[in-house]
């Protein structure tokens, strides 16, 4: 699906946010009237590439180095903060004030705008987590999310968002999996994109991360991630490659690991080869916080930024960067291409022509709309068996059930953690350290729940699985929250914690009128399934999460989400039911061998004939849908499919038509089908509407990597319409005729 949708999201994200970014338009006349002689580099209706060319010849190697060599803001190590850095920020770059080149200011992202811990920890939106927008399947809303996060970063002194992460979910017990988008590149290069674009638009740089391959986090800094180049440019690389094109990040982020050898952050194939010469990529490389692990091989390979001083073991790029360069062990024209790429971003992303300032004012009530408008598209109604849901409104009395329901709702840990505003609602819980600590937002679903029905609610923490069996069994209806905390640094089991399934079970025993609402990170195993009859997955909502969830469990909304991951029926479906590196002295060095190549998620389960708990794309609705109508065309070697959809119900829904495509010999692919586009559409009842999309032709294609072009074999090929990866709906055939592209798809 090529998004259409820019100037209407950009539009609905300005009025939501007060008109961020009206103020800031000037006509190429009016700033050429206003650039000093002396700095033409300031003349804005230059292109990029010439203003960081005209700036960069006036700088000192000195200059240079204080686009290249970054700071951790806060004591570390012994080491005392940076003075001039945002308090509890994630990075800062010294300025050039005689040329106009402003400090940078870091703050990790992806959910919001997020704060180490401390006595000024910083309180601010949060989206839902990636995972959970990733859901919605509506890349309208991820721009709006991303718009969001960039106007309360501008607004709190930050120009740089570590954002952006788009790893794919290769390992379902990461324990990052909920800051990302999934398992298809195709679904999470559209969706992290818009929200890159929306982070963008404020004038400030988002990267995007971890390059490449950074799928676990069990021995994230030592393990070799192994995998073939036509797999990755087919799987890990082309979710890359589809976001860099979607979204132009100002920044690539590299990943901790090793891959095929070498670290990430100094990788010649991936960086030099991949991102800058193959794709053509204009932006700087920075590491991760303590992701450089030397000078001149990680110069020459293509790193260009050194982040967050001092978690590495030393200060590469500093004073031994100006010395390797001074020795020629660095080339006089890489060290410039180093700073060109910082500056040329700059330049694009609108930093230096629009700087930021601490102490902007943030609407948290109107934030708070986007964040729950979010969460609400993303929850997904995995089961509805007995039509328990939504609410009926002749309820009587209802149990509410475990995890701090009465009081919030649960985020992930980690760098990405966003401190509520108003505080926490239920504190000192989980790890005193990083990754902690454990956060719920103020936003509770039982007051929710209870502003929207008559019913009695009763509740119990679920401590006491009796006292929770005894509440079940006087009680109408039961709702049971029940978590999985993830967080970085950690990965997780697929087994709830805390003996949370016993309770489930006995509840459900108890009362068999039991619906589950689901915080998680990502996917559980679910040995109480057959027991409840509903269940639904809320991931983690975000900040007014517990009112976005009521709004989905009453019917006020429709349920909308589908999974952006394969839920696993056990880990024996896993093509690792053993996590790698686990039980592992701390520090080991060991192998990740991704034998599954490009067949991650539902493309392995396919392949294998592994029946799921629950498929890639599924998710109920409240409403009744039909599809008809399908049909392929190819024009000129583009791929283009039309159909019509319905609502046959009585309410107004939305809706998430899959195409997936296969060609009719799939001998050379990596599994049965491959996901080709989407398209979230809203119905009211009795309408119906036409959808024509369009499908990338790398999605049909085998990437050569002898002569690096993609090759869309001559003949005939599947096209299928569907509800999910396991129900589809339609199929048609269409003949397709040999095609080769460039490694840009070109």
């Amino acid at each position: 699906m090529k998004l259409n949708k820019n100037a209407c999201a950009t539009a609905v994200a300005l009025a939501l946010l007060g008109g961020a970014g009206a103020s800031w338009a000037q006509t190429p006349a009016q700033t050429a009237a206003q650039t000093p002689a002396s700095q033409p580099w300031m003349d804005r209706s230059l292109p990029a590439e010439q203003r960081a060319a005209l700036v960069l010849k006036e700088m000192t190697d000195d200059e240079k180095i204080n686009l290249l060599f970054g700071y951790f803001p806060n004591d570390f190590k012994g080491i005392k903060r940076q003075e001039a850095g945002r308090k509890q920020a994630a990075g800062y770059f010294k300025g050039i004030p005689r040329l106009g080149i402003p400090e940078l200011h870091q703050a990790d992202a992806g959910i919001g705008v997020a704060s180490q811990p401390g006595p000024d920890v910083r309180e601010r939106t949060a989206l839902p987590s990636g995972m959970a927008t990733a859901a919605t399947w509506n890349p309208a809303l991820a721009y709006q999310g991303g718009a969001m996060i960039g106007a309360e970063a501008r607004a709190s002194g930050f120009n740089i968002l570590l954002a952006g992460g788009v790893n794919l979910a290769r390992e379902p017990r990461n324990g990052r999996n909920f800051e990302y988008g999934g398992e298809d590149p195709w679904l999470a290069a559209q969706m992290v994109g818009a929200q890159i674009r929306g982070i963008q638009s404020n004038h400030i740089v988002s990267t995007i991360k971890h390059f490449a391959a950074n799928d676990q986090e069990t021995g994230r800094n030592h393990l070799d991630a192994r995998l073939g180049d036509q797999a990755a440019r087919t799987s890990d690389l082309l979710a890359f490659q589809f976001a860099i094109e979607n979204a132009s990040p100002g920044a690539v982020m590299c990943g901790y690991n090793r891959y095929n050898g070498d670290y990430a952050c100094e990788n010649d194939y991936l960086l030099n080869q991949v991102l800058k010469r193959d794709w053509g990529y204009k932006g700087w490389v920075m590491s991760d916080w303590g992701g450089t692990h030397s000078t001149v091989p990680a110069a020459n390979r293509g790193l260009d930024q050194q982040s967050g001083w001092p978690f590495d073991h030393s200060a590469y790029f500093n004073e031994a960067l100006k010395e390797a360069v001074e020795n020629g062990h660095v080339p006089r024209a890489r060290f410039d291409d180093m700073a060109k790429r910082v500056l040329w971003a700059l330049f694009d992303k609108g930093v230096i022509d629009h700087p930021v300032a601490e102490g902007g004012a943030i609407d948290y009530a109107a934030h708070a709309k986007v964040s729950q408008a979010d969460a609400e598209e993303g929850i997904v109604l995995l089961k509805n068996s007995k039509q328990l849901l939504p609410l009926a409104p002749g309820l009587k009395s209802i149990a509410i059930i475990g995890s701090h329901a009465n009081v919030g709702v649960l985020s992930g840990g980690g760098s990405s953690q966003v401190y509520p505003a108003g505080g926490m609602a239920v504190p000192g819980l989980g790890p005193k350290e990083f990754p902690g600590p454990m956060v719920y937002f103020p936003s509770s679903p039982m007051k929710s729940i209870a502003a929207r029905s008559k019913a009695q609610l009763r509740y119990a923490d679920g401590s006491d699985v009796a006292a929770a069996a005894q509440l079940a069994a006087s009680s109408e209806l039961v709702i049971v929250f029940a978590n999985q905390w993830t967080a970085e640094a950690l990965d997780a089991s697929l087994t709830l914690p805390d003996r949370q399934d016993a309770l489930i079970a006995a509840v459900a025993k108890a009362n068999p009128n039991t619906v589950v609402v689901l915080e998680s990170g990502g996917p559980v195993l679910m040995p109480w399934l057959d027991q409840v009859g509903a269940v639904v997955e809320a991931w983690y909502p975000g900040t007014a999460g517990g009112e976005a969830i009521a709004r989905v469990l009453s019917g006020e909304v429709d349920a909308s989400g589908r999974l952006p991951l394969t839920f696993p029926a056990s880990l024996e479906q896993l093509p690792r039911p053993k996590l790698d590196g686990e039980g592992l002295p701390k520090d080991s060095r060991f192998t990740v061998n991704y034998h599954e190549g490009a067949a991650v998620g539902y493309k392995w389960f396919d392949l294998k004939g592994h029946k799921p708990l629950f498929p890639f794309g599924h998710g109920l609705s409240y409403g009744s849908v039909a599809y008809s109508g399908l049909a392929a065309r190819a024009d000129g070697g583009k791929l283009t499919v039309t159909f019509k959809v319905s609502n046959d119900g009585q309410r107004t829904v939305k809706d998430v038509p899959q195409v997936y495509v296969s060609p009719a010999n799939a001998a050379k692919w990596e599994a049965p089908k491959r996901l080709a586009a989407f398209e979230k559409v809203e119905l009211k009842p009795g309408e119906s509407r036409t959808v024509s999309l369009s499908v990338d032709p790398r999605l049909l294609a085998v990437f050569d990597t002898a002569d690096k072009r993609w090759k869309i074999g001559a003949g005939d090929y599947r096209v299928q319409l569907a509800k999910s990866a396991a129900d589809i709906r339609h199929t048609v055939s269409v003949r397709l005729p040999a095609r080769s592209l460039d490694v840009r798809g070109k």
